[in-house]
């Protein structure tokens, strides 16, 4: 980079986007209640009063209901799409590909509102059934795009070997294409579970009276005695998210070299 006015953008758009992150730790460890500087010692009580929390532990609880069965659904849902969109051609395909992958760019708060209005037009009560839907919803079109470009990157040749062998095209699915895009189905199952665990719009609307992490947070910051444990929490869960996203693009790029595949670009 050798402009130095494109230098000076970058990092200060580093700054800006990574400061927040990293000033998150460095309050959950200091000793006070009042988040600013100077900071005034080290300690650990703030895991300590977090994890005590007996609300924390009850909408984690939820949170990781929902989030393992959004992610489940979502991913075998994403499959089923996935494959029918790079293997086979249909009548009104870009169409029907499109209405999938909507959610990605329509704003949460209308894709909420309106999930909303139907439910309730319905009779369906809100709880964590709800708000499972609604991330499914919007957790489908990131499973479709990890699990196409893993499809993609198969060799049709060895479909088709099987084919010559006298498998069918189910056993040839179960026994073939399916152990090679596994990497791609673990890959889309962390970044379901990372989006469902984060997601705060979908589960404040679609949730009634059920505690989930991301609602509880957000209810937690009226309080400031709370802040420091809530800083806290946000860190394990940078940590955890950190953690899956790194798993996750592991198993992609695992799955491109095992089949062959081009490696386009990734998460991380």
């Amino acid at each position: 980079m050798k402009n130095p006015g494109l230098r000076v953008y970058a990092i200060g758009y580093l700054i800006f986007l990574y400061a927040p992150i990293i000033l998150l730790p460095v309050f959950a460890l200091n000793d006070s209640k009042v988040v600013s500087f100077p900071l005034t010692g080290f300690t650990f009580r703030w895991f300590q009063e977090m994890w005590a929390d007996d609300s924390l532990r009850e909408a984690l609880t939820n949170s990781l209901i929902v989030a393992i069965c959004a992610s489940v659904i979502a991913t075998a849902l994403g499959l089923l799409a996935a494959r029918a969109s790079t293997r086979f051609t249909f009548p009104a395909k870009g169409g029907i590909l499109g209405l999938i992958m909507l959610p990605l760019v329509l704003p949460e708060m209308i894709v909420a509102m309106s999930l909303l209005m139907v439910l309730l037009a319905v009779g369906v009560p809100l709880g964590k059934h709800t708000i499972i839907m609604g991330h499914v919803l919007i957790c489908t079109p990131f499973a479709v795009a990890i699990l196409s470009s893993a499809f993609q990157s198969l060799d049709k040749s060895l479909e088709e070997a099987a084919y010559d062998l006298g498998e069918g095209p189910i056993s040839a699915f179960r026994l073939i294409i399916l152990p090679l895009v596994t990497p791609g189905i673990v890959s889309s199952l962390l970044i379901c579970f990372t989006i469902s665990l984060d997601e705060f719009i979908i589960a404040n609307f679609l949730g009634g009276n059920t505690k989930v992490l991301s609602a509880y947070i957000y209810g937690q910051f009226r309080f400031p005695a709370k802040v420091p444990a809530m800083l806290a929490l946000g860190t394990i869960l940078v940590l955890l998210s950190i953690t899956l996203l790194s798993i996750a693009e592991y198993f992609r790029r695992r799955g491109i070299a095992k089949t062959g595949g081009k490696d386009t670009g990734g998460f991380l």
